[in-house]
């Protein structure tokens, strides 16, 4: 097939405003979460506090495939940036 030179060809106009928003197009990215905290109360939340809040309330979906064998501590979440990111999450209707 692509060594195949085909004169017929398709054309197809497709308008994107007719069509449904995607549900992965629909989620913010940690990078939007994190640009809306900062516009909004000027304070900067890190992916690891926005992983923290999206895990407990069990908004994780996918395996991090990436974790080592030995038990890492991590920093615990203040409740203030908790706030934080649980104010955008609600923003972005994800809460």
């Amino acid at each position: 097939m692509s060594k195949l030179k085909s004169s017929n060809h398709i054309k197809v106009n497709l308008e994107l405003e007719d069509l449904d928003v995607t549900k992965a197009e629909a989620k913010p990215t940690y990078e939007e979460i994190k640009k809306y905290v900062i516009e909004k109360n000027g304070q900067r939340v890190s992916n690891l506090d926005i992983a923290h809040v999206k895990r407990k309330y069990g908004l994780i979906e996918r395996l991090n495939y990436n974790k080592s064998k030995r038990a890492k501590k991590q920093p615990s979440l203040t409740p203030q940036k908790e706030q934080l990111v649980m104010e955008a999450l609600r923003h972005y209707k994800i809460l």
